[in-house]
């Protein structure tokens, strides 16, 4: 049986993400959510959740010895990232007038409010509610899940890669902005999938049978 680790970091929901990702593994995984890092690097499968502020990620991150052990696991298993588990993920944040991230990817994560000044129209924030996922490219993640699927939000930031082909997912919110990036083993989603139901368990269904 695949075990599965979900980060815990003191940050995110992370009963709900278990509960979710147990469900829609059944009897094929073992779930579990652990601050060991031995646990986290012995794992089949990774899962980084998160929700809150930047700042503080880092802060717990790097305050736990963990996020070498997130560089590490990101480069050798398959991993799943959820909302601030997207974020941290890029170079740099605009949240507090700058935020160091993980630097995995290049680009950087900008706030919405920035946004609505550039392009004329207020938008309401955080961005909270459903909204639609316009797939950009084919993965094993989006197997099963109509292309302009709902799924929940609640984030005031979001994700700018500097390269577009590491965009999986995109969504409308005054500009059209990426909302799941992929490459390789890592695949990773500004959007709940704990909380949006039937299509969220069929990504985390897909994640649990992901073949890398």
């Amino acid at each position: 049986m695949q075990k599965i680790a979900i980060i815990d970091y003191n940050m995110g929901n992370l009963h709900s993400v278990e509960r979710a990702v147990a469900h829609a593994a059944g009897t094929a995984a073992s779930v579990v959510i652990t601050a060991d890092p031995d646990m986290i690097l012995q794992a089949d499968k990774v899962v980084f959740p998160g929700q809150g502020a930047a700042r503080d990620c880092m802060r717990e991150l790097e305050t736990r010895g963990m996020a070498d052990v997130v560089r590490e696991v990101i480069q050798t298993k398959p991993f799943l990232g959820i909302c601030m588990g997207m974020q941290v993920l890029m170079q740099h944040s605009e949240e507090n007038s700058g935020i160091e991230c993980l630097g995995v990817y290049e680009g950087n994560v900008r706030y919405f409010g920035t946004v609505h000044q550039e392009i004329g129209v207020r938008l309401k924030i955080p961005q909270m509610g459903w909204n639609q996922v316009w797939q950009q490219m084919e993965h094993p993640l989006w197997k099963g899940i109509p292309d302009g699927a709902r799924f929940y939000f609640v984030h005031s930031y979001y994700v700018e890669p500097v390269t577009p082909d590491l965009i999986a997912g995109s969504t409308e919110y005054g500009i059209s902005y990426a909302s799941a990036i992929a490459r390789d083993n890592v695949f990773a989603i500004q959007a709940h999938p704990e909380k949006s139901a039937d299509d969220g368990l069929k990504l985390l269904e897909n994640f649990v049978n992901w073949q890398v």
